[in-house]
């Protein structure tokens, strides 16, 4: 065993900033790998990842969220599983929402999430996010720099998804104020948005869209709002309140915590390579391919889990039923297997579109769409609207010795701040 291999995920600090080394030193040993902390096996390559995500029969997503850390009040024994933790899985930490559950419960959830996301949804979306885009640019333009994380993605990310569940203009701004992101636009935190310690950060969430859900039954508009309301399951069942209200602000919580991280990784990247940000303006056609790689080589989630629930092999390996199964997928999306030259950003991949930064099989990300159309859509107007963007020296230090916070979480993969700083278009000339 390498010292790598014997490195606490979990609670080792060098791994929040640089996690890439480790992750190629797993996938050199081998790309499916027993760890020696909570019984975790580890998932580094690509072909075995997909394996795992495209069978949900084998792999439970009961554990997504919370990893190894999954507890059942009795064991699990045998080398089928099934029947315990569907007896159990109730008692695990978000089981209400989808990205906890297994088919046939998740392909009915689902459905009902995608009737919201349609491509007449998104249209219409993409109008409004060029609008908002703008409006969130004027707010710094003027200056030369900014603090990227608060000033532009966090906010941003925040309404977008707000504006695609039908959240009416008039109350974004409450949404922002809840968030922190108005007076003081800050990181978004359980204590910003929290009632009285309350645990759930975001049942305050949830009471907005019972109110909106309750209101449109009641009296339907010609609204998205209405659209949510109404929508019914594919067997023409209608939901209950709590379970529409359930899909909408998981979306809400999830999109924009992704995508915020996406835009983010997306500007440090032009930062660092000035001719990128000269070829881009040049060629804005290949902005959306300068999305995808930023999204294989910096992928928002850096691990997913899933729960074992039969003995099984994965790429020759023995995964025994009860196995807490580590997907990396910021490993999976850098191995040079399917990725040549995996540290370098390509926009010439002829495989580019096949990374696993959304997942894959049926739980891949139904916001995916969305998160492409915001990055697509900022880069355009932060180049239109800038040229030589750069990193601060004040708070990033010199070239030779950059120095950057990253969210001290093993799931998501994500830079706290990005200060930059830039030339206004047309400034100077």
């Amino acid at each position: 065993m390498s010292a790598r291999e014997d490195v606490d995920f979990f609670s080792e600090a060098s791994l929040i900033e640089n996690p890439y080394p480790y992750f190629d030193d797993l996938r050199s040993t081998c790309p499916v790998l027993p760890l020696p902390h909570l019984g975790v096996v580890a998932v580094t390559g690509y072909d075995a990842a997909t394996e795992v995500y495209r069978d949900p029969a084998t792999f439970s997503s009961c554990n997504s969220v919370v990893g190894p850390f999954a507890e059942f009040p009795v064991p699990l024994e045998g080398d089928d599983i099934g029947e315990i933790v569907d007896r159990h899985r109730g008692q695990l930490p978000m089981h209400e929402h989808m990205v906890t559950m297994d088919p046939p419960a998740h392909t009915r959830e689902r459905a009902l999430l995608m009737k919201l996301i349609t491509p007449k949804r998104l249209k219409e979306n993409e109008e409004f996010i060029r609008r908002l885009a703008e409006r969130q640019v004027d707010g710094f333009i003027a200056a030369g720099r900014c603090e990227f994380v608060r000033d532009y993605a966090q906010p941003f990310a925040l309404i977008v998804v707000a504006d695609l569940l039908g959240v009416p203009e008039t109350d974004h701004d409450r949404f922002r104020e809840r968030f922190g992101l108005t007076a003081a636009p800050g990181a978004i935190t359980g204590e910003q948005v929290g009632d009285g310690g309350d645990l759930n950060a975001l049942s305050w969430l949830d009471e907005w869209f019972a109110r909106y859900v309750e209101d449109r039954r009641r009296q339907p508009q010609r609204d998205v709002l209405t659209d949510l309301a109404l929508a019914t399951y594919p067997d023409g069942g209608t939901p209950e309140v709590a379970e529409v209200v359930r899909s909408a602000t998981f979306l809400f919580a999830a999109g924009q915590e992704t995508t915020a991280r996406l835009l983010a990784a997306a500007l440090k990247y032009l930062a660092e390579h000035p001719g990128s940000q000269d070829e881009l303006r040049e060629h804005p056609e290949r902005i959306p391919d300068f999305v995808e790689e930023t999204l294989r080589l910096e992928s928002p989630v850096k691990t997913d889990f899933r729960l074992a629930l039969r003995s099984t092999t994965v790429a020759g390996v023995e995964v025994k039923a009860g196995t807490p199964v580590m997907l990396l997928n910021g490993a999976a999306n850098r191995d040079p297997e399917h990725f040549p030259c995996p540290a370098e950003l390509r926009t010439d991949r002829p495989n580019l579109r096949t990374h696993i930064a959304f997942g894959r099989g049926v739980h891949s990300c139904p916001g995916s769409p969305l998160a492409r159309v915001e990055a697509r859509v900022s880069i355009e107007r932060i180049l239109d609207r800038t040229r030589d963007i750069r990193l601060s020296p004040e708070h990033h230090g010199p070239a030779e010795a950059r120095r950057f916070d990253y969210e001290p979480t093993w799931m998501l993969r994500g830079l706290s701040k990005l200060h930059l700083e830039f030339t206004p278009m047309g400034a100077g000339s």
